[in-house]
C-alpha cells in the first residue's frame, strides 16, 4: 500500500495536492473536475473520504505485480 501511495505520488511527493494522477482520481469518483481541487479542498476531502481512499490503496496494492 505504501508502494502505490509511493508512486502516485511521484514527483509531487510534498505536495501530493498537485499530483495529476491523484486529482484525476478525485474527479472520476467526485465528478468535479481537478483543477478546483486545491490544498484545502483535497485535505479536506482525503480526510473526509478517507475509509474509502484506504479502501482503493489496498486494492490498487493487490492488483500490482
Amino acid at each position: 500500500m505504501l508502494g502505490t501511495i509511493w508512486q502516485a505520488t511521484r514527483g509531487y511527493r510534498l505536495r501530493p495536492w498537485r499530483s495529476p494522477y491523484l486529482r484525476w482520481r478525485m474527479e472520476t469518483y467526485l465528478g468535479r473536475p481537478a483543477e478546483e481541487i486545491a490544498f484545502r479542498e483535497f485535505w479536506s476531502l482525503s480526510w473526509r473520504l478517507r475509509r474509502d481512499l484506504w479502501r482503493f490503496l489496498h486494492w490498487a496494492g493487490r492488483m500490482q505485480p
